[in-house]
């Protein structure tokens, strides 16, 4: 049976807190072997010092970016989907102005790959049982109104279920189900979490052979690289690129 549940007694998160021993206070007596938590990557970030000033967020947005997939203006602004420095195309390159003072910004950690695997070793220690570590956050999807959690860090377990080479319940063979698991489990993790609950943290139990021995490859390979990316671009900066293309092969001399 798969049960989520989010603890409560994880108070507001400062730089240099020991965020392992915040966490393993807040699951101790409930948490078992096989388990996956789930924790947002805001109190990450706030325990690394990822907390910036910042007069100007759209700066911060900028200094973040690496490729700017799309941008829009609207009545409120200018929305600017982007790639991050992890890899990952999301709104505002993950910059979030909310709860945090005034003229401050929060940023991803820097690994969130590398802060899971602290996580998880740190718990393992404590508790001498085997369980796995999921960072997430909240982004947008292409084509989706709303927005749901995702993975954006992983240590000790398989991020992708991969069933190609099994059979459906009509013994057709599956050849390109690949299952985004460590998403499916950000995501249902929310739906306890909430945004404004004060429980940032969230265990999942029933799910053992999801779990592996070691760290693993962690969220970074579910980035899609560019080779396989069909959507490398917004409708209007895909328009306006293949526009440029074309002019400037009607313009090359001829030999």
């Amino acid at each position: 049976m798969l049960s989520i549940w989010a603890p409560d007694g994880i108070g507001e998160i400062r730089e240099g807190a020991d965020l392992t021993g915040i966490v393993a206070d807040a699951v101790r007596g409930y948490i078992e072997d096989g388990d996956i938590l789930l924790i947002t990557s805001k109190i990450v970030s706030k325990a690394e010092g990822r907390r910036i000033a910042a007069a100007d967020r759209e700066q911060a947005i900028t200094d973040e970016t690496v490729r700017v997939v799309a941008s829009r203006e609207h009545p409120n602004g200018v929305t600017r989907i982007v790639e991050n420095r992890l890899g990952l195309v999301m709104a505002a390159a993950g910059v979030d102005s909310s709860n945090t003072p005034d003229g401050t910004v929060l940023l991803l950690p820097v690994d969130p790959d590398a802060s899971a695997r602290v996580l998880r070793e740190g718990l393992r220690a404590r508790f001498g049982i085997s369980v796995a570590v999921v960072i997430t956050d909240t982004v947008g999807r292409p084509w989706r109104e709303g927005q749901t959690d995702i993975a954006i860090g992983a240590a000790g377990i398989r991020v992708v279920d991969d069933l190609r080479g099994q059979t459906d319940a009509s013994g057709r063979p599956l050849t390109v189900t690949v299952a985004a698991v460590a998403d499916e489990l950000a995501g249902a993790a929310d739906l306890v979490k909430g945004k404004a609950s004060g429980r940032p943290v969230a265990v999942v139990r029933g799910l053992p052979h999801l779990l592996t021995e070691e760290d693993g490859p962690g969220a970074r390979a579910l980035v899609r690289g560019p080779e396989k990316d069909m959507f490398r671009l917004g409708s209007d900066e895909a328009y306006a690129a293949g526009f440029e293309a074309g002019r400037a092969a009607r313009t090359e001399p001829r030999a």
